[in-house]
């Protein structure tokens, strides 16, 4: 992995870790699908706006389309509908926290569909990672409950369960489709079915168009969807999944930080006993954790027109 591969891959991190602290804000503005609607209809304009200003082709496979579809579906309707929802039930720490286990779905995954495996270093990394998880997790997982926290754990899950399968999918038509191209549209399939459900059980007029709402719903799309999408895609061209996913662990490390320095949260021995694991599952992943099977197809990298 070169050096700006990898100062990509903790710049997308960093994005992802301020996205559920903007939820909360948003939500209070905005009923939460007409909000994913927008971001994910917003962030898909930008990028297939940008990929037709520069000429980049449209995808004319069949078989990329189907893909584009699965990635929508996946982590642009699941993904955000689980997001959204979830922000209502569950503190942006703890969502952070259990969005994390997608590393280890995606892991298995990838070596099913993708034909990748993770040595006995890389899967001691991502083990010792997931501890660290639970260890920042634990102090308000046990002081935390009710029906209500259970509900929000379920919709993280499934936000992590469509993110690990977009994933996946972007992975296999790297280098087979223009990268501005191919995330701005399944941004914008993704927001079709978001659209169709935030038709029926919301009402448009309930959204306060306040300044504040504007700032934050162009934040989460532009630099919260459009720009960490783009950045992920363009590191899956030349780097293993799960070699890129191990950098997850990093998330809940930058969401604590940020809840120090403007929150006044604090961080107690369990909390930085996890930060500790996190950083040190990361080391040994990215340090020669992943391999790819021998008889596995290379991904191909085809520069854009």
């Amino acid at each position: 992995m070169t050096v700006f591969s990898a100062f990509k891959i903790v710049t997308v991190m960093l994005l992802w870790a301020a996205c559920y602290p903007l939820l909360m804000i948003g939500i209070v503005f905005a009923p939460h699908l007409s909000f994913a609607t927008l971001r994910a209809v917003i962030a898909g304009l930008v990028l297939v706006g940008i990929a037709c200003a520069l000429r980049r082709p449209f995808p004319r496979d069949a078989a990329v389309w189907a893909t584009l579809v699965v990635m929508g579906l996946g982590g642009t309707s699941l993904g955000f509908l689980g997001m959204f929802h979830a922000a209502e039930f569950v503190s942006p720490g703890i969502a952070t926290v259990i969005a994390n286990t997608q590393p280890l779905l995606a892991a298995g995954l990838g070596g099913i569909i993708l034909g990748e495996r993770l040595s006995r270093r890389g899967k001691a990394g991502l083990f010792i990672g997931f501890l660290g998880i639970v260890g920042i997790a634990a102090p308000q997982l046990f002081s935390s409950g009710g029906d209500s926290y259970a509900i929000g754990i379920a919709y993280i899950v499934l936000a992590a369960l469509g993110v690990t399968v977009s994933n996946v999918m972007i992975k296999k038509i790297t280098g087979r489709v223009d990268l501005f191209m191919a995330m701005g549209l399944q941004f914008l399939i993704g927001s079709i079915p978001l659209a169709l459900a935030a038709g029926i059980m919301e009402k448009a007029a309930e959204i306060q168009w306040s300044f504040t709402f504007i700032a934050v719903l162009l934040t989460l799309a532009v630099f919260g969807s459009a720009l960490v999408y783009i950045l992920w895609m363009s590191v899956l061209s030349d780097v293993p999944l799960n070699l890129a996913n191990a950098f997850s662990f990093l998330i809940p490390v930058f969401g604590l930080t940020m809840g120090v320095l403007f929150y006044g949260e604090t961080l107690g021995f369990l909390k930085l006993l996890g930060i500790l694991l996190a950083i040190i599952g990361v080391v040994l992943v990215t340090r020669k954790g992943a391999a790819q099977e021998a008889n596995a197809p290379a991904p191909l990298y085809i520069a854009p027109n």
